[in-house]
């Protein structure tokens, strides 16, 4: 493994898309401590603080989500955007046409996945406003509105990121994304779950259930 690694920095074009995976990985981490204006962190922290599965579901945000940063919404927007175009290949025949297009029809997929996203993130940013009032420091229509649209920004850059890594790095990019945050965050999601556990904020029933959705 280790004669692997070494290998990397031999070869120049291997060592190139290493070093630009893990600069765009500090864009993403960096992008993590970016708050969303108008929102009072404190009252998050108190939220995720009521050891509720909040603090879980923050694993896969890499912490974006419980300091309410710019990428609150993580990849997510993306990824069901692309589970719902597979599923609609079955049914619509225009979009079963293009995945025998070959590589014309992959683009023309990945832009109406790229709008769907768009569309998807911009609902999911609405609705976590929404659930999430409290926190706003003056919740009215326009706030909501911002909050929303920053949020829907911070998840099409991650898309783009995301697309960056695949083209330009090493591997999916999408998958990168989501396992760099949850590596960033693992060691205290591990420490909080066990906390809750002990003061019986969440039952082992519930960790179980929690890990069985998750997978």
């Amino acid at each position: 493994m280790f004669s692997a690694l070494a290998n990397v920095y031999k070869i120049p074009e291997l060592r190139q898309k290493v070093i630009f995976t893990l600069i765009m990985f500090a864009v993403f981490r960096l992008g993590t401590h970016i708050p969303v204006p108008g929102v009072d962190p404190s009252a998050i922290e108190q939220l995720f603080a009521t050891g509720n599965l909040f603090g879980l579901l923050d694993l896969f945000s890499g912490g974006a989500f419980s300091k309410f940063s710019i990428f609150a919404m993580s990849i997510t927007p993306y990824i069901n955007a692309s589970i719902i175009m597979q599923l609609l290949t079955v049914v619509i025949p225009t979009l079963e046409q293009w995945s025998k297009e070959g590589q014309e029809g992959h683009k023309k997929t990945t832009k109406v996945t790229r709008y769907l996203t768009v569309a998807l993130a911009f609902f999911q940013a609405i609705g976590m406003s929404i659930g999430l009032k409290q926190a706003i420091l003056n919740p009215n229509p326009v706030s909501i509105l911002i909050i929303a649209i920053t949020l829907t920004g911070g998840t099409i850059f991650l898309m783009w990121i995301g697309e960056q890594i695949t083209e330009h790095g090493i591997g999916n990019g999408i998958s990168l994304i989501i396992f760099c945050g949850i590596v960033a965050r693992f060691p205290e999601a591990i420490s909080t779950v066990i906390e809750y556990l002990k003061i019986g904020t969440i039952s082992p029933f519930q960790l179980l259930l929690f890990v069985i959705i998750a997978l």
